[in-house]
């Protein structure tokens, strides 16, 4: 049996509030197997996110071990992760995080560029024409609506052929008709590079999409189904 893509054992995470520490994460243990798609749902304060965050090594885990790749993230420094996360993985978040004083392309390609591929900017056009904006290439985020600013946000993370493609909301800031249009893409994006997958949403509709569903509650792993065979 090949070995997980990402694997937490006894995960606990703890930050610092206005009233001192909170435990956010309590104990979770869980594995994701190669090209399989998790979606992470729960109430708010859940510790969803957290967990996304953990997964990415965005948010250092108190306790316990992550491993990503077979590489423990928990032992890495800060310019470790981040070179890590460069090579390896790819993060869609609910706000679109993109540079606006950068074109869709320069938006796309720069990610490409610091991981030094010299096709960076052929590749980065490919991946907007692959989410139907390659005649916005050259315009700004505001020039373009919620919904294509976020398609452009998923060519950005999916232009490095990740092997982790983690998305917190990614949906959540969009209309129905352009979140499913995301969801679609996000998928196929998943299906053509053959990238793991971790998605954290609110909608049951989105999550039943996946392989598998976590339910998490109060930090902790309140319910885990596989989706049932078509």
């Amino acid at each position: 049996m090949p070995a997980p893509v990402i694997a937490l054992k006894d995960v606990t995470l703890s930050l610092r509030g206005n009233a001192g520490m909170v435990e956010i994460l309590h104990g979770i243990s869980l594995e994701v197997g190669s090209g399989e798609t998790l979606g992470l749902i729960g109430p708010s304060g859940s510790g969803k996110s957290s967990l996304l965050m953990v997964m990415g090594g965005l948010e250092n885990a108190t306790g316990g071990t992550v491993e990503v790749l077979g590489q423990d993230l928990t032992s890495m420094t800060e310019d470790q992760l981040a070179r890590f996360r460069r090579d390896h993985m790819g993060v869609v978040f609910q706000s679109f995080n993109l540079i606006p004083t950068m074109t869709a392309l320069e938006n796309v390609a720069t990610p490409l560029e610091l991981a030094g591929h010299r096709d960076a900017f052929e590749r980065a056009r490919a991946e907007l024409e692959a989410v139907g904006l390659g005649h916005r290439a050259d315009h700004y985020p505001a020039q373009m609506s919620g919904g294509e600013q976020q398609r452009v946000a998923l060519a950005r993370a999916s232009a490095p052929r990740p092997d982790v493609l983690l998305a917190d909301e990614p949906t959540g800031n969009l209309d129905g008709r352009n979140g499913d249009a995301i969801m679609d893409m996000l998928f196929g994006l998943r299906d053509r590079h053959g990238a793991t997958l971790v998605l954290v949403t609110h909608s049951n509709a989105l999550a039943q999409r996946c392989d598998r569903v976590v339910r998490l509650t109060d930090g902790e792993v309140a319910e885990e189904a596989a989706r049932a065979a078509e």
